[in-house]
């Protein structure tokens, strides 16, 4: 039997996944990954490459996705908590555009799994989170596109985010309601709106 929920979204193709936590006085065990429980779901993901990040409040990484070697990711938080998105970009897709966000943290122990042909970003809303992340395909470079993580036309509700959108994915303006500025990469800056052309 399975040691994990997994949750269905609307948008075909991402899941969330709670593990089952054994603890006592003593502290806790989870299995954090189990092919089989998976397989059980119907997810048949093989995982070749772990990463790891740590990030402070603030900082937003994303939206990012691969070009010529797209991965599916299962990620989760160990430290911290953040809020994570993906974005549909599958253009034969009927939620091709939209996009969802769970909050993932050390408390929650949730996991997000995100299939193949998603932009994926998350917000740091604690004062530093370490964030772990299984692939399904090794790093290429100069494979990584990206979308500007605050396009009106996706419209994601990054929580205790406050700004004004100004024509850009620049972070000037924005911050957390608790006055920490929104954090972002010379190069998240500069990503562009998503195309709905065919």
């Amino acid at each position: 039997m399975a040691q994990i929920k997994v949750e269905k979204t609307f948008i075909d193709g991402l899941y969330v996944i709670e593990p089952t936590v054994h603890g006592d006085s003593r502290g806790y065990f989870m299995e954090t990954y189990n092919l089989n429980d998976l397989k059980e779901f119907g997810i048949n993901t093989t995982f070749v490459q772990d990463n790891q990040s740590m990030s402070t409040k603030g900082v937003l990484r994303g939206l990012h996705f691969q070009i010529n070697y797209p991965q599916e990711k299962l990620v989760r938080v160990i430290k911290g908590r953040v809020f994570d998105v993906a974005v549909d970009l599958r253009k034969d897709s009927k939620t091709y555009g939209k996009w969802f966000g769970v909050e993932l943290s050390e408390e929650n122990k949730k996991q997000f799994l995100i299939s193949k042909g998603f932009a994926h970003g998350f917000l740091v809303l604690s004062d530093t989170a370490e964030f772990c992340y299984k692939v399904s395909d090794f790093y290429h470079a100069n494979d990584e596109g990206g979308l500007a993580w605050n396009d009106p036309k996706i419209g994601i509700k990054w929580p205790e985010l406050v700004g004004e959108y100004k024509g850009s994915a620049d972070s000037e303006g924005y911050s957390l309601i608790d006055g920490t500025p929104l954090n972002l990469s010379e190069k998240d800056k500069k990503w562009k709106e998503i195309d709905y052309g065919k």
